[in-house]
């Protein structure tokens, strides 16, 4: 399987990992959200 590269957005939660919110992310399905947050 592809991976795709999501560069942009892994950037962004490492930036705001310590602002102290809590991130959501949202998206239809299978489109790599779990993905994301075990690369992050």
């Amino acid at each position: 399987m592809e991976e795709i590269k999501r560069d942009r957005y892994l950037k962004q939660l490492i930036d705001s990992q310590q602002n102290g919110f809590i991130k959501v992310i949202t998206g239809i399905r299978r489109c790599g959200k779990s993905y994301l947050l075990n690369v992050f």
